[in-house]
Formats: C-alpha cells, structure tokens, sequence
C-alpha cells in the first residue's frame, strides 16, 4: 500500500498531469479518500515555490540552447499564454479570482504548474500566488474526487 501512496504522490508533481491524474489513480487503486486527497493536493502543491522562484528564470536562460531550447521556449510560451488569459479575464483584484480558476477548473493544460508559472510572469506576489494556486488544487481536487468515485462506484455497481 505504501507503494500506492507514493506513486501517488510522485505523479501529483509531474507537470501536465499532476493532481488530476494522481488522485483517480489513488482512488482507484484503493487508498482511502481523505489520504488520497491529502497525498495528492501535498504532492502537487510541493513544486509550487520553486516554480514560481526559479523555473522562469531557467526556462529564459535555456530558450536559446541547443537541444533544449524548443522546449523551454514552448514552456514560456505556454506559461505566457496562460497569463495573458488571467490577465484579460480579470482586473488586478480580480487577478487572484482567476488564477484559482484557472488552476482549479481540470481542463488540460491548466493546474499548478501552469497557473504559478504564469504568475511568476505576471510578476504577482508570492503569497497571494501560492494561496490561489492552493485553492484551486482544492477546488480541482474536489471535482476530481467526485467525478473519480462516481466513475470508480459507476464501474463496481456494473462489474
């Protein structure tokens, strides 16, 4: 079971696929729902401040490498984007509202790693980042969770 757990754990910090993928794999695969929720939510929350400090910092410096470069150029570009669609949907006290939205409705190429990335871009504060960003893992969470157990329950009452 402690397999499960950090399985878990380890695939709520991989970019793109994060908490959404993490907690329907945690429900499914047995553990009980507070603890998925609490593994998933911890392990996607945990990249949050080294996002936000350092990882637009490297992806500008390594845009123009060999190799690499396509990729950390794509990463901005997406982090842009996704900051640009805050921006135009909200005023700056509405900014907060948005980025918790946007990180907290699961559609893909939303979530954590997006959401923070494209606050470091609009040079939001810290503090009010990580708030909304954790809230929105919440609010993604639940949504997540429910729709996990109806399909998880769905497929049981079938099988």
């Amino acid at each position: 079971m402690l397999t499960q757990y950090l399985l878990a754990f380890l695939i709520s910090m991989v970019p793109l696929v994060e908490l959404r993928g993490a907690l329907p794999y945690a429900l499914a695969s047995g553990i009980p729902t507070l603890p998925a929720y609490a593994v998933c939510v911890l392990g996607n929350m945990l990249p949050v401040p080294i996002i936000f400090f350092f990882a637009r910092k490297v992806l500008e410096w390594g845009a123009d490498k060999k190799g690499i470069g396509p990729f950390f150029r794509w990463c901005l570009e997406k982090g842009h984007r996704g900051g640009e669609r805050l921006r135009a949907k909200a005023t700056d006290k509405g900014l907060f509202i948005a980025l918790l939205l946007f990180v907290g409705i699961p559609l893909p190429g939303t979530g954590a790693w997006t959401g923070t990335l494209a606050a470091s871009i609009l040079d939001m504060d810290f503090k009010s980042s990580v708030v909304a960003v954790m809230l929105g893992v919440l609010l993604a969470a639940v949504i997540m969770g429910v729709g996990s157990l109806l399909v998880i329950n769905g497929a049981r009452l079938i099988g």
